[in-house]
């Protein structure tokens, strides 16, 4: 079963919700006129009309109505109130929620028996196309319902289907991470700076190699280690810029921070 031919509800047109209608008018897996949004700003409704010709409503269970998916996009501290109000017509319906550290068993608590949910957690990168997000399947789902999950969101860039209990640990790498790569290019332009780099040309650079050396082990499936000494050549610059981040703890701090980030990933749901 595919995503194809299913009428498609944003509940919430933020940030996120843009990104994945973004990569659903470019990829036409579905076409606007089969998608709708809703969000409490007028503006920003009139906003998404104008830029991707989509339907929107005011009225949040109206949409669920009209979607055969509903993309549960709201902030997670209104996410309960909302699905109190859409509990009526949700049975029959794909729900799908990137709401961050919201359970699928906290979910099901405001809905009717047996929802079709799927739990997803997107990263940012997803606004540019260049997303990475893991999809946890609740119980319930029908014959096809994981499969439309991994459609919508590999438009917008990479997918995995993991287990819920795994969710914490993709929040604490790939939802908290693009912080950690921004640090990184952040660094590498002042060291280019530093040196006598002009800001502008040294935050290129650090960019543009990040960029660079992420798609070369993506698409060739090289090993970090071999990338690492495909570049280091003895005796070289690279092995001593290596050496000074070895002594300095990188992969550590590196390591330590996605642990710490899971950690609190995992407070965070337990204090809902």
């Amino acid at each position: 079963m595919s995503v194809k031919g299913k009428k498609i509800g944003f509940l919430g047109g933020g940030n996120m919700g843009e990104a994945l209608i973004r990569g659903i008018v470019k990829t036409g897996i579905v076409p606007p006129e089969d998608l709708f949004v809703t969000d409490v700003r007028l503006e920003r409704l009139e906003e998404l009309a104008r830029t991707y010709g989509l339907h929107t409503l005011s009225d949040n269970t109206l949409l669920v109505r009209r979607a055969d998916v509903v993309i549960l996009a709201v902030k997670p501290q209104i996410l309960a109130g909302v699905l109190q109000e859409i509990a009526p017509a949700t049975p029959g319906r794909l729900l799908i929620s990137i709401a961050a550290g919201v359970s699928t068993a906290e979910i099901r608590r405001h809905l009717p028996p047996a929802p079709r949910l799927i739990r997803s957690m997107p990263n940012t990168p997803a606004l540019v196309l260049e997303g990475a997000t893991a999809i946890a399947p609740g119980h319930d789902l029908a014959p096809g319902d994981l499969e439309t999950g991994r459609e919508i969101f590999a438009a917008v860039g990479q997918v995995v289907v993991l287990g819920e209990e795994h969710m914490d640990a993709v929040t604490g790498l790939s939802g908290s991470g693009p912080a950690y790569i921004a640090l990184v290019v952040e660094a590498l332009a002042d060291g280019g700076v530093k040196v006598g780099l002009d800001r502008k040309t040294a935050m290129t650079l650090a960019t543009q190699t990040v960029l660079g050396a992420a798609r070369l082990l993506l698409e060739t499936g090289t090993h970090p280690g071999q990338l690492k000494d495909m570049v280091t050549s003895p005796g070289g610059t690279a092995i001593a810029g290596i050496h000074t981040l070895e002594a300095g703890g990188l992969r550590r701090t590196l390591i330590d921070a996605v642990e710490r980030a899971t950690l609190r990933s995992r407070e965070l749901g337990q204090a809902r």
